[in-house]
């Protein structure tokens, strides 16, 4: 079985600028490229589980999140660190509109993203990590049985498992 680096996008690929759409609001986090290159090597996949209300609350759409979302995976791909899959949950419970406005198994704390990557690439989740930067983040992927979990920043997430760090720099595989 496979292992896989989660990733959360907003605040741990990108800078958290707050409901980004277009690649000129992308600033890459210092160290990613690095960061996945290395686990590239050690034979993980990396897989981005996150968040997107901005498309329910109607800032951008579905299309404009997947064209934003392959010209990253091109940015990745670049620097030797392809991005093997995208899972994203554009719900929201209370702040959504139309077909978004729903409580879904997808949207983080819940662990449905990991769930179904888990399912759809032949993960050994135990094996696998997540980097987040919310304790939600850090829920889903407890759910769902992801064996190491990192936060970075200075968030306070109590549980078995999970290590923290201020940047990416010194984590290893």
């Amino acid at each position: 079985m496979k292992k896989a680096l989660f990733l959360d996008r907003d605040g741990v690929i990108n800078v958290d600028h707050g409901y980004v759409s277009q690649p000129e609001q992308i600033d890459f986090v210092q160290g990613i490229f690095a960061l996945c290159q290395r686990f590239k090597q050690q034979g993980f996949e990396i897989i981005v589980v996150t968040n997107q209300s901005g498309i329910g609350r109607g800032y951008y759409t579905e299309r404009e999140f997947l064209q934003l979302m392959q010209w990253m995976r091109t940015q990745f791909a670049q620097q030797g660190c392809a991005i093997d899959a995208v899972y994203f949950c554009p719900h929201h419970p209370t702040r959504a509109t139309g077909q978004y406005l729903q409580t879904c198994t997808c949207r983080k704390p819940a662990p449905g993203m990991f769930l179904q990557a888990q399912q759809e690439h032949q993960l050994d989740m135990t094996n696998s990590l997540m980097i987040g930067d919310k304790a939600s983040d850090m829920q889903a992927a407890n759910q769902a049985g992801v064996g190491r979990r990192i936060l970075l920043s200075g968030g306070d997430v109590s549980g078995e498992h999970t290590e923290q760090y201020s940047s990416l720099d010194s984590i290893e595989a």
